[in-house]
């Protein structure tokens, strides 16, 4: 379920795909993050990241009595700027607040158990409305609190 649009969200752009499932939320042509609602789930394989960006996020169709073939993955050698994280709802609800560069607020949504959202750049924050789960995925190696910048 969206949250109202806030009066900071006057000034972004969303571009929504997917049958409202996915929302890009940009400021001033720089994407802050793409939220994907669970609900309703994918009918087919679709990727929601550009293939040059630090973390890739998508869902993956599978039927019933298929497999995905044993592999492995080659090493790679990649040179990456910034963190880049995605997170999971696994249990509750929130709302996350977007920031820009400029640490302005730029929007406000509310997730729900099974969303997801990759935060892609500026700032962003979160205000737990439930007891809440998140799995939180992004690039390691977590080199300290020093990584992070609070305002």
């Amino acid at each position: 379920m969206s949250t109202p649009m806030t009066a900071a969200d006057a000034q972004t752009q969303a571009a929504w795909t997917a049958g409202d499932r996915v929302e890009t939320i940009t400021h001033q042509d720089k994407v802050l993050c793409i939220l994907v609602r669970a609900i309703p789930g994918p009918a087919q394989t679709e990727f929601y990241t550009p293939n040059d960006y630090n973390l890739q996020m998508g869902n993956i169709v599978y039927p019933a009595g298929s497999a995905i073939p044993r592999h492995s993955h080659r090493p790679v050698t990649r040179t990456v700027t910034g963190t880049s994280e995605v997170l999971v709802v696994q249990k509750g609800r929130m709302l996350i607040d977007l920031y820009d560069d400029a640490r302005n607020l730029v929007a406000t949504r509310e997730m729900a158990t099974g969303d997801a959202v990759a935060l892609v750049s500026g700032g962003h924050g979160f205000r737990l409305l439930e007891d809440t789960i998140l799995l939180e995925i992004k690039q390691g190696p977590y080199s300290g609190i020093q990584e992070k910048d609070r305002f």
